[in-house]
């Protein structure tokens, strides 16, 4: 399932326009977003949370060259799973 099918199931669970559901995914994965860029989590019990992980300095190898290179330090986007989705998607 992509964004635009994402939005179009939405929209229709709640009874709205596919554009209208458009909105409130895009209003959901900038929120998400803006909270990770400021520092924070999103909580959403029964789904799972949205975190920064913090990847340190370190070495790496370029797979061309076999060279030794400086990896800067770094931060990523992290989404653990709740309990109540993993029984979902594992029954």
């Amino acid at each position: 399932m992509n964004k635009s099918e994402l939005a179009e199931a939405v929209a229709a669970k709640v009874g709205m326009t596919k554009a209208q559901g458009i909105e409130v995914v895009n209003a959901f994965v900038g929120a998400v977003e803006e909270a990770l860029a400021a520092g924070g989590d999103v909580r959403i019990p029964g789904f799972g949370s949205f975190s920064v992980a913090h990847r340190a300095a370190g070495k790496a190898r370029n797979p061309r060259t076999g060279e030794l290179v400086d990896r800067p330090a770094s931060k990523r986007p992290k989404f653990k799973a709740g309990k109540s989705f993993k029984d979902c998607v594992n029954n």
